[in-house]
């Protein structure tokens, strides 16, 4: 990268040793564009929780112009390769650098300690520092309107969910999802296979497979890949899909989606690091926020149905309601929050057990 001495050196030259006048020499900074570098989990695709991101990059680009320039690295795993990456964009001249994966949070951590002129922001994550900050989604209002649907389809009353990792993040999608299930439908049950890992289409399948011949008519997940949704299509059950709408993967099976929307957020925290007053800070947005939304139901979905998670969707965004309003009982009959309070955001970040309605025992993490 050019540094700024070797850019005044070079336009020094250019005008032949004339000092070049304060306002011009400012002009040519501020041309520079700042560059930022992106870090995924898993291949860009056409659909899932990275295209989700790599859409928000594209939106920021389109929105910043020539003030910026990025550069993709995908399909790096949750382990010392993340911290070598983010370095390597640190040292590279990187002034910003975003991890979107959960397992990146160490990593970025030690790296944000070694470069403390570069900014760092982590995705999904709960450490900060002096150049780290964290965002997120509130994806669980997304899941619980999906779980409203998926309570007033399923025959079977057996929704299945395949999942990654039993982190809190995945545990509140979970309960929030069989929530509204049980909102509209007291004999919605949620079954879990782990696959224990965000990206491997070969188990996510395998884990829908095993969900539907224990008798779910209804897919969800929390894995990166389409192969639920394709699945879903292929075995004529239906699906709630994530990060995505996936419609061209299950255009006749897919209910709705929980989606992801990050070019707002992109576009506003870039925009300060490039006039100079970004800061460290700790985002979770929802519907309110434009952050989360979900897909067009699906056709067969009837009319008093969509009218009901539409205005859900409403109520969430306003504040009206809250997809864990108490009570909420846990799995063992257990009041976790009364009736007539929320749950606070700090006990969703550290959510570590399952609520009625969901069988089996959630593993440790």
């Amino acid at each position: 990268m050019t540094s700024r001495r070797t850019a005044v050196k070079t336009l020094g030259v250019a005008l032949g040793g004339t000092a070049l006048p304060l306002a011009s020499m400012r002009s040519a900074f501020a041309a520079e564009p700042v560059k930022v570098g992106f870090v995924y989990i898993s291949p860009i695709s056409d659909a899932g929780w990275t295209y989700q991101h790599e859409l928000g990059r594209r939106e920021m680009v389109k929105a910043l112009g020539d003030k910026v320039q990025t550069k993709v690295v995908e399909n790096v795993p949750e382990g010392p390769d993340a911290e070598r990456v983010f370095r390597e964009l640190a040292q590279s001249g990187h002034k910003i650098v975003f991890g979107t994966s959960f397992g990146y949070m160490n990593y970025m951590v030690k790296v944000a300690q070694q470069f403390p002129n570069n900014d760092f922001e982590h995705c999904t994550g709960y450490k900060t520092g002096k150049n780290l900050g964290i965002y997120n989604g509130r994806f669980y209002q997304g899941r619980y309107l999906c779980g409203l649907v998926a309570g007033k389809m399923t025959k079977s009353n057996i929704i299945g969910f395949v999942a990654a990792f039993p982190i809190p993040e995945v545990v509140m999608a979970i309960n929030s999802f069989i929530r509204g299930a049980r909102a509209v439908n007291p004999k919605a049950e949620m079954r879990v296979i782990w696959a224990n890992t965000w990206y491997d289409p070969g188990k996510e399948r395998a884990a829908a497979e095993a969900l539907v011949a224990q008798g779910a008519d209804v897919l969800t997940h929390h894995t990166d890949s389409t192969v639920v949704a394709q699945f879903a299509e292929q075995k004529g059950v239906w699906v709630c899909s994530y990060h995505s709408d996936m419609r061209k993967y299950a255009p006749t099976k897919q209910l709705t989606a929980s989606e992801e929307i990050w070019g707002g957020y992109y576009t506003k925290t870039i925009g300060k690091v490039v006039d100079g007053t970004w800061k460290p800070d700790n985002t979770w947005g929802g519907i309110k926020e434009g952050m989360i939304d979900i897909a067009p139901l699906n056709p067969a979905v009837p009319a008093d149905v969509k009218a009901m998670v539409l205005q859900a969707k409403e109520d969430i965004g306003s504040g009206k309601r809250h997809p864990f309003e108490g009570p909420v009982v846990d799995q063992a009959g257990k009041t976790v929050v009364p009736k007539g309070q929320n749950i606070t955001d700090d006990a969703l970040s550290k959510m570590d057990y399952y609520v009625e309605g969901v069988a089996g025992k959630l593993p440790k993490s």
